[in-house]
């Protein structure tokens, strides 16, 4: 197709402000210098990019173009019977969020079905999807516009500045860190920075709010808590000496995320200790630092005393994980991932001229 086609877009934000939108299609459509517009269901398209909050209730049963499903997060790993799960449907309904009353496991069996492509962040949720599309991309987020600094001075300060990034809705997950950190206390002087927003609902609904801070002194003493923005993130955790990334195994939707939040920081130049969920611990496999992976607190405890212990260690992780972030899983080889993944609907933007920021 030589014309550029009408593609329609559905958003986490109508301002596309939010990672889910700046991240991933939008990033790619301003590198591409690809023109496109907010989705109307009644509209016809030559593609229709769904991000995973679009109302899949109408959109499985869309006939005027084709459809391009990005499914980031591991919904169809949550069994029907968990209460989240068998909620979600009459809840975003009720919210006005889907115009349709029906089952979400199964809506979203329906959307994956109806899409001519899915995007999805890894390998795990590519194998369930091809269960209902064989055409699955695994795509991950470009960070171009918030790894703006890097960190070059490996030497620990006085206290050790250990860092955790993310949204308030994840903070339980840095409290399963909470006793470990405890006890290292007793014999180790540090700080935990943590860059967040100061409050925010626990999912797009605007239900369950966090207060971020209130939640933190529930379970740490000495906290540095950093108000998240884009201009100043990069620089706040480049000043750190080590990232944290604690997750709940035992939570199938949390453990089963991609490594996005470890190449991030990994491009600012970060050392980083993880949770071992199957995308951290692949990724802790190819540049060969598998120790920094953990599955249990004994796993933690070693790693923790590992880094704060050596500089070269940390220096060295870092440098390994740099690497692999910039040149496996960098904005080039995303693009060229959307690029192949419009390529199998029939659309070549290859040879668009790319943008440089």
């Amino acid at each position: 197709m030589n014309r550029i086609p009408r593609i329609g877009y559905v958003p986490f934000s109508p301002t596309f402000n939010l990672p889910g939108d700046r991240r991933r299609f939008v990033a790619y459509a301003r590198a591409r210098n690809l023109p496109f517009e907010l989705a109307n269901f009644d509209q016809p398209y030559d593609v229709v990019i769904l991000s995973e909050i679009a109302d899949i209730s109408i959109w499985c049963d869309y006939q005027q173009g084709k459809i391009a499903f990005d499914l980031i997060d591991s919904y169809l790993s949550v069994p029907r019977t968990n209460w989240r799960q068998l909620f979600r449907g009459p809840l975003w309904y009720a919210l006005r969020r889907h115009k349709r009353l029906r089952d979400y496991l199964s809506n979203l069996r329906a959307m994956c079905r109806r899409a001519d492509a899915v995007v999805c962040s890894t390998e795990e949720q590519r194998e369930m999807i091809n269960r209902f599309r064989n055409n699955v991309h695994v795509i991950l987020d470009i960070h171009s516009t918030v790894a703006t600094n890097l960190k070059t001075d490996y030497v620990a300060g006085q206290p050790f500045r250990l860092v955790w990034e993310g949204l308030p809705s994840n903070l339980p997950q840095l409290a399963t860190l909470a006793p470990i950190l405890r006890e290292l206390s007793e014999h180790r002087d540090f700080e935990l920075h943590v860059v967040s927003d100061p409050g925010r609902s626990r999912n797009q609904n605007g239900i369950g709010l966090v207060d971020s801070q209130r939640l933190l002194a529930r379970y740490f003493d000495r906290v540095r808590f950093h108000k998240w923005e884009e201009e100043t993130c990069s620089r706040i955790l480049s000043l750190c000496d080590l990232a944290i990334i604690p997750i709940d195994l035992n939570d199938c939707f949390v453990s089963g995320k991609p490594e996005n939040k470890l190449l991030l920081l990994w491009r600012i130049g970060l050392p980083v200790i993880v949770a071992a969920t199957p995308a951290y611990r692949r990724a802790m496999q190819q540049v060969k630092t598998p120790e920094f992976a953990c599955e249990d607190e004994a796993q933690w405890v070693n790693a923790l005393e590992k880094m704060m212990s050596s500089e070269i260690v940390r220096r060295e992780a870092a440098r390994r994980g740099r690497l692999y972030a910039e040149s496996e899983r960098g904005a080039a080889a995303m693009i060229a991932r959307w690029d192949a993944m419009f390529e199998s609907l029939g659309f070549s933007f290859g040879k668009l001229p790319q943008k440089h920021d």
